[in-house]
């Protein structure tokens, strides 16, 4: 896990959606849709997948591990000329996600492994009523662009 970093305020927001859904099992389906569609229209239909991916396990772990009966999760996806941010706040600030190894057994466990892998940088930021975990893809720099 990284520390936790806004995106600079010097960097400015291309792009930018913020929406609140409710803590069921179709509101992640709902999110990792709205992500993809977002980031191709956006431009970057190539992240639309990995993007699809990590909102859906930063949304499923506020499901399951940070949400409060009757409160909404937030999500947010930033984009801007060197990354794409994906936030995702819910109501539980005392409940820090971890990476962790699951056994070969274990039907859970292995999403932030695979936010991790898909990100260039990920954390976790307090808030005064809950948290809000972040994980941001590199987008690559103009000279980078062939």
């Amino acid at each position: 896990m990284t520390a936790a970093h806004e995106v600079p305020a010097s960097e400015p927001v291309l792009q930018e959606d913020c929406l609140s859904y409710t803590p069921t099992a179709r509101s992640v389906s709902l999110v990792r849709r709205r992500a993809a569609r977002l980031v191709g229209e956006w431009g970057h239909p190539e992240l639309a997948g990995d993007t699809a991916l990590v909102v859906s396990e930063l949304a499923t772990n506020a499901l399951l591990h940070g949400g409060l009966r009757d409160r909404l999760f937030r999500v947010r996806i930033v984009l801007t000329r060197r990354a794409l941010r994906i936030e995702v706040t819910d109501a539980r600030g005392e409940r820090l996600p971890t990476l962790r190894t699951a056994a070969d057994d274990e039907k859970f466990g292995r999403g932030l492994l695979i936010v991790a892998q898909l990100s260039d940088r990920w954390g976790v930021e307090p808030r005064t009523v809950g948290k809000t975990v972040f994980a941001e893809i590199g987008l690559p720099g103009p000279a980078e662009v062939l």
